[in-house]
């Protein structure tokens, strides 16, 4: 089995400066070489290396089209890909590899670490190891190894921030693979997509001002959908219809989803035309909506309503 690396930083291969931790070359080049020569893992391997590294909380839709052009401009030489990421956005790049590796037949794992490589109490090389072990073992589709634990690439959230048992996904419909006939990378392009949070006392006001420079817009919504009655609330959202700036509804809840069908409050988001994002997570929702004015789908509310790779629950 021969296995790509793509190291694009993150905790896992920072060294310790004055100034704090920094991604650093070698550390990780080092511990895989150490792996692989000591037969703890097995097959063949090969690295590349985003220049210069990524701090995760830099990462761009730019970044993901880099680490999505490495897998499919070298996809017949590799039985399965290992990408080593920081923690922070993680789960947005294995959800924005989901669905943009369209045809995808082999595993794509994704990994990282909470504690560096060069620290005693690191989590680095055992999720090396269990990447490893998943690229030559996992169904095709992008999954996260983390902990101890495989899980699904666009249902995943990062749970706590700190803990090595970081990450958690909720169950899937579907496995996380976007079908289709052929390989293909879908690039993203650049979007102004807020997300807003529902909390008490906040202005309906913010709203209006975000749609007013947005291209379209994630509302974190209480509980299984609810919001607010409020008439600069319901007017942004009539004005997001009118304007065509699509709107998806989350949960500020991290299981259960929502169901604008439920209470009198969703159903006024259901006339306004917002889409029920369902049990997406507001990763999820928020790469899906880039994904589809990226590829310039005519019926967005359509493709955003359904499921393409089990991101909906």
């Amino acid at each position: 089995m021969k296995t790509l690396f793509i190291y694009t930083g993150g905790t896992m291969g920072m060294q310790h400066t004055p100034e704090g931790l920094v991604p650093s070359i070698g550390v990780v080049e080092d511990a895989l070489q150490q792996l692989y020569q000591s037969g703890e893992a097995l097959g063949t391997y090969e690295i590349v290396t985003a220049t210069p590294l990524i701090d995760s909380s830099a990462i761009e839709p730019s970044d993901w089209n880099w680490i999505g052009t490495q897998i499919t401009d070298r996809y017949e030489q590799f039985d399965g890909f290992v990408v080593v990421h920081g923690t922070d956005t993680l789960a947005y790049t294995a959800c924005a590899l989901t669905f943009g590796l369209e045809g995808l037949d082999k595993p794509v794992i994704v990994t990282g670490s909470m504690v560096p490589l060069v620290d005693d109490n690191s989590d680095g090389q055992r999720n090396l190891q269990d990447a490893i072990i998943a690229s030559n073992q996992a169904p095709a589709g992008v999954w996260v190894q983390f902990a101890g634990k495989r899980m699904h690439g666009a249902r995943v959230r990062k749970n706590h921030s700190s803990a090595l048992d970081a990450f958690f996904d909720a169950e899937a419909s579907a496995p996380p693979r976007h079908e289709a006939a052929d390989l293909k990378w879908r690039d993203y392009r650049a979007f102004n997509l807020p997300v807003i949070t529902f909390v008490p006392g906040m202005s309906g006001q913010l709203i209006n001002d975000c749609l007013s420079h947005a291209d379209g817009l994630i509302l974190r919504c209480y509980g299984a959908g609810t919001l607010p009655d409020k008439p600069e609330i319901n007017q942004a959202i009539e004005t997001a219809k009118q304007d065509r700036k699509p709107v998806i509804a989350v949960s500020t809840c991290a299981e259960g989803g929502i169901a604008l069908d439920k209470y009198a409050p969703s159903a006024r988001l259901m006339a306004g035309g917002v889409i029920d994002g369902k049990g997406a997570t507001a990763a999820a929702a928020y790469v899906k909506l880039l994904y589809a004015l990226s590829q310039n789908i005519t019926d967005l509310t359509a493709f955003l309503a359904e499921p393409i790779c089990g991101e909906l629950g």
